[in-house]
């Protein structure tokens, strides 16, 4: 059997397209492929305030909350959804808005990080992280926090052990993990009080 070199199969394959135009023969037009970035619109409720958008329907929970509404709180870290930077929650449980369609969340309540306190009152979990350092750079902080609210709320902070299972899904690059940990229990018997 001969051996196809490379410059053989190019040479083949260009003169195959080219025989139906040296012939005469005619050759279908090729077919108009739809556009996949089709637009519509949708109805997200942030932070509990209503925002009609028209938005590409491949756009991102993330995207939408940092580039159409302002709500710069929820980071964009891995955009893989390994990082846990941009955790909001939906319906009352953590979803990772890098991996969340936009259009997927209409009809349910998003909460991120600037629903969850005010400059004047923070929430209890936002003190915590304060208290004890949890904080760093604070890129994290924002899916650290919406996390461990969920990690209280969900009944995982039993014990030191089940909260650092719970919060496994955030990565913090200043490695604040005891911080954090402290942050959890504190919030926890201060809520429980």
């Amino acid at each position: 059997m001969p051996f196809l070199t490379r410059r053989a199969l190019l040479a083949g394959t260009a003169s195959g397209a080219a025989l139906p135009l040296m012939t005469g023969i005619a050759v279908a037009a090729p077919v108009a492929v739809p556009d996949a970035r089709t637009r519509a619109p949708v109805s997200l409720s942030l932070n509990g305030q209503t925002h009609n958008l028209d938005l590409d329907s491949r756009t991102t929970l993330l995207d939408v909350l940092r580039e159409h509404v302002g709500l710069t709180g929820t980071k964009k870290g891995c955009d893989h959804g390994q990082c846990g930077a941009c955790t909001v929650h939906i319906n009352g449980k953590t979803a990772l808005s890098c991996l969340t369609l936009a259009h997927a969340a209409a009809g349910k309540d998003v909460k991120t990080i600037e629903g969850l306190g005010t400059q004047d009152k923070l929430h209890p979990m936002q003190e915590a992280f304060i208290r004890h350092d949890a904080f760093q750079c604070g890129y994290c902080t924002p899916g650290q926090i919406m996390s461990a609210v969920a990690c209280i709320d969900r009944g995982a902070a039993e014990n030191r052990g089940s909260i650092r299972e719970f919060m496994s899904g955030n990565i913090c690059r200043c490695a604040a993990y005891p911080n954090i940990v402290d942050a959890i229990v504190d919030a926890r018997q201060r809520t429980e009080s």
